[in-house]
């Protein structure tokens, strides 16, 4: 339990630390040191590769952690460990084979889109490829619990290198088109660097036949393929429609947004690694009491601290837009459509941990390849008419389905909701300080604007969740923390 607690705790700082220098790059380097075009090109080429990854990795990277330990013999460890280095390598050889023979209509698609981006489309498949290999070897780290270097190489690594190459390229050492070949580098050695990390701990004898639950295994691989594909799709599928439709500059430009509502899901990754282990466990007991009591509490807790978060996106939005150059500006009400879509996936809580725990997870994955599909028809409607906005509307509402279908799903089959009354008052104080506080700034520098009305806001907000006795787990931290301090 003590190794469990150390490395989540890094795991969780090193998470932060990378999702910091991410917005450092994401809203200050590349808004400065790049052009609106290069930058929307960097953003379809990783959005584009985040789409085809988990098809060469074939799902193999959760297969490891889910059949290793299961294995009592280094003769059968073997066989699990080749089939999953061999395997992907395959499925990526017969991709790279149809991209070859179909390039020419690649080709002539992006002449069609944007002729920016058809020098670079073979790096989709080497960050796609590099990338499908990197996970393989950090859960390969993972089952021999030993995450922090992989979770750093993640989060950090290539974020740095990236701020490294954006000063090189603002200083002229190298040309912005060097600048995206080194892209694909930086992946390359993020790589490598995790190879010989996981070979370190242990390194296989090559075995070219399968471990004795072979169907077991493909079966799983499979359906952990659709699940990381649907995901991936409905994450990454707008930013690689906006480049079809639209000027591939408009990529950065919504990409930015993304990023800035991305903030609001960082609590629920954190807590999602408690509540994962512990929802299987009560499921595996047919504890249906607690089932609900953790359903409840992590839908109430995740709403009440992404909402805050949510609260200081939404009412900092125009002073925050203002430290950014004027060519990726945005309309508010793009931000405000995507930070709902992560407020609603806060709201809940460990649903996705009931489903995917259950015997109900292949119909989870047959209606996320139906919204993944819609997704894509959203897009194609919407784009070419609201531009922009028709793409964050197509993500809203393919999540806002695909969020509503769990929750009648796990409400039919297991007859339990996640809210209560205190939900309620916590959506309406949240709806209260957006609407009171969205028209309200500072007349000084926005830097100043949004440190003053955040402190406001948070402190008045979480006065109120204290007073109203909202959650019982948020108030027994507020008070631990003051006795802390009274020391």
């Amino acid at each position: 339990m003590g190794i469990i607690i150390s490395q989540s705790a890094k795991n969780l700082t090193t998470t932060y630390v990378g999702f910091g220098i991410g917005a450092i790059n994401t809203l200050f380097l590349y808004t400065n040191f790049l052009t609106p075009e290069y930058y929307g090109l960097v953003g379809f080429l990783l959005s584009a590769a985040n789409l085809i990854w988990p098809l060469m990795a074939f799902g193999v990277h959760n297969t490891l952690v889910k059949f290793y330990s299961s294995y009592d013999s280094d003769e059968e460890k073997d066989k699990l460990l080749s089939v999953i280095l061999l395997l992907p390598l395959g499925i990526s050889l017969i991709l790279g084979l149809i991209g070859y023979f179909s390039y020419d209509l690649l080709l002539n698609y992006f002449s069609e889109g944007d002729g920016l981006v058809k020098p670079y489309i073979w790096l989709i498949f080497v960050i796609a490829l590099a990338t499908s290999y990197f996970e393989i070897f950090f859960a390969w780290a993972k089952v021999y619990y030993k995450s922090v270097f992989g979770n750093f190489m993640k989060e950090v690594f290539h974020r740095v290198c990236i701020s490294l190459l954006l000063l090189a390229v603002y200083f002229s050492y190298i040309s912005i088109e060097n600048f995206i070949y080194a892209v694909g580098v930086v992946f390359i050695l993020r790589l490598i660097f995790m190879m010989f990390y996981a070979f370190s701990l242990y390194f296989p004898k090559l075995s070219f036949s399968f471990p004795h639950n072979r169907s077991f295994i493909l079966k799983y691989s499979a359906l952990i393929l659709i699940a990381g594909s649907v995901a991936m799709v409905l994450l990454d599928l707008d930013k690689v429609m906006i480049e079809r439709f639209l000027p591939i500059e408009m990529v950065a430009v919504y990409g930015i947004a993304v990023y800035i509502s991305s903030v609001i899901a960082v609590p629920s990754r954190a807590m999602h690694q408690i509540t994962y282990p512990m929802t299987a466990s009560l499921l595996n007991k047919r504890d249906k009491k607690g089932l609900l009591d953790l359903y409840e509490k992590s839908s109430l807790n995740l709403l009440i601290i992404s909402g805050l978060i949510f609260l200081l996106i939404i009412t900092n939005i125009s002073q925050l837009y203002a430290l950014i150059p004027a060519e990726y500006q945005i309309s508010y009400s793009i931000v405000i459509l995507i930070s709902c879509v992560k407020l609603y996936d806060n709201l809940l809580g460990n649903n996705n941990s009931i489903l995917f725990n259950s015997d109900y997870y292949r119909l989870v994955l047959a209606i996320g390849v139906f919204l993944a599909v819609l997704a894509f028809v959203l897009n194609i409607v919407l784009i070419p008419v609201f531009e922009l906005l028709g793409a964050a509307l197509a993500t809203f509402l393919a999540f806002a389905c695909y969020n509503t279908v769990k929750l009648v799903m796990v409400l039919k089959k297991f007859r339990i909701h996640p809210f209560t009354k205190e939900t309620a008052y916590s959506l309406f104080l949240i709806l209260l300080f957006s609407l009171g506080f969205y028209f309200w700034n500072f007349q000084w520098h926005p830097v100043v604007n949004i440190v003053l009305k955040s402190g406001i806001i948070a402190l008045l907000y979480v006065l109120v969740i204290y007073m109203l006795k909202l959650s019982p787990e948020i108030n027994k931290i507020i008070n631990q923390s003051f006795r802390f301090l009274k020391r």
